[in-house]
């Protein structure tokens, strides 16, 4: 009778083979947001990576009025800050007195809804909105910050976008992880703009605001910094 000896593979080879298992069922879907390549030099998503990662601080001693006096002519150009963004961001602008005071105009397309929004002075649904809230700042590095500063960071351009004021009113003071525009199509360009502000400013995020960010950023690894 023929006899037959049972051979037992090496453990060594039964671990590598494991490996190999593992690693061809691993999808993009299955990494977390922070794992893979940095984004592009010069990337929003790059940027990312240069922004300060700590916890909130407390909401405590936040007032408006510690970013100055709303909407100052920090330019000096004659005109309030919030006129200045009116005349750039709306289309057929008909002025109240001289150049300054925006009588009228047409939001034709909300970043944040994609929708036509009429403002007229007085009863606008126009807001003007902070990309980066200042009490999102405020909690994230503004409270330490001299009064000058406070007052540049309320008035710059690049942190300022005229908007629907319904789904402005729905961000409040939210950041990346808790709030994007309900408009797919400008959500790369608004979480491109906030790293832009933060980044200028020296305004940390949060472990989740970063990835939120670069959840967002991901589906546009070729976004620009504004």
């Amino acid at each position: 009778m023929l006899s037959y000896r049972r051979t037992t593979p090496p453990l060594a080879a039964l671990a590598a083979a494991a490996v190999l298992a593992t690693a061809g069922c691993t999808t993009p879907a299955d990494r977390s947001p922070t794992e893979g390549a940095p984004g592009p030099a010069g990337s929003a998503l790059a940027a990312v990576d240069t922004l300060t990662v700590k916890g909130r601080a407390p909401k405590t001693g936040y007032d408006r009025e510690k970013f100055g006096r709303a909407w100052a002519d920090v330019d000096g150009n004659g005109c309030g800050t919030r006129d200045d963004i009116l005349k750039r961001d709306l289309t057929g602008v008909r002025f109240k007195e001289g150049r300054c005071k925006v009588a009228s105009g047409v939001l034709a397309h909300d970043p944040y809804t994609g929708g036509r929004v009429d403002f007229v002075r007085g009863r606008s649904k126009v807001d003007i909105d902070h990309l980066v809230a200042l009490s999102d700042a405020w909690q994230k590095g503004a409270q330490r910050w001299d009064a000058d500063k406070r007052r540049r960071f309320a008035n710059d351009p690049l942190n300022l976008l005229a908007v629907d004021s319904t789904a402005n009113r729905r961000k409040s003071d939210g950041d990346a992880a808790t709030w994007l525009p309900p408009n797919k199509a400008y959500r790369c360009t608004y979480v491109a703009a906030q790293v832009a502000v933060k980044k200028k400013y020296g305004v940390w995020v949060t472990g989740g605001e970063r990835d939120a960010m670069k959840r967002v950023l991901g589906t546009c690894p070729e976004q620009r910094l504004p």
